[in-house]
C-alpha cells in the first residue's frame, strides 16, 4: 500500500474536496484516514505563527541577518 499526503476541505455535507487532483489511476479504489485537528490546536499553531514572524520581522529590521550561505551550511552540517 501506498501513502500520500494531501489536504482538503470538508464541505456542508460532509464531501472531501482535496486541494488538488491525485496523481494515480483514475479507477482505483483507496482507504482515507482523516485527522482533523482540534480548533485549540489551530489556534495555538496560528499564535506561535504570528510571534515567529513578528520576531523576524523584528530581527530583520534591526539588521540582526544571518547570510543565506551560512544557513545552507548549518543545515548541511546537521546532516
Amino acid at each position: 500500500m501506498k501513502a500520500i499526503k494531501v489536504m482538503g476541505t470538508v464541505d456542508e455535507q460532509g464531501q472531501i474536496a482535496l486541494d488538488y487532483p491525485l496523481n494515480i489511476d483514475k479507477k482505483s479504489r483507496v482507504e482515507l484516514i482523516v485527522l482533523i485537528p482540534e480548533e485549540e490546536a489551530v489556534n495555538q499553531s496560528k499564535e506561535a505563527l504570528l510571534e515567529d514572524f513578528r520576531q523576524a520581522w523584528q530581527e530583520a529590521m534591526n539588521g540582526d541577518t544571518i547570510p543565506v550561505e551560512q544557513l545552507w551550511e548549518e543545515l548541511e552540517n546537521d546532516r
